[in-house]
């Protein structure tokens, strides 16, 4: 799973899993989380938003289960 670096002020990259729906996000604060069962196209919009950091926390946070990753 390879990851994208973005342009963010709280995100680092992103990568996803697309057999397993898998979406990968490192912040800058160190962590790195996996939101399980994500749809392609919301990974799509996630690299096209104009905030990263709102589309996380509107879209992605509040509708799909996330799993801390280990540092």
């Amino acid at each position: 799973m390879p990851s994208q670096r973005v342009e963010s002020t709280v995100v680092i990259s992103v990568s996803y899993d697309e057999p397993r729906r898998r979406l990968k996000v490192r912040f800058r604060n160190g962590k790195t989380y996996y939101y399980l069962d994500v749809p392609p196209d919301i990974h799509q919009t996630l690299l096209t938003a104009p905030s990263i950091g709102k589309y996380l926390n509107t879209v992605i946070k509040p509708n799909y289960r996330a799993v801390r990753g280990r540092e």
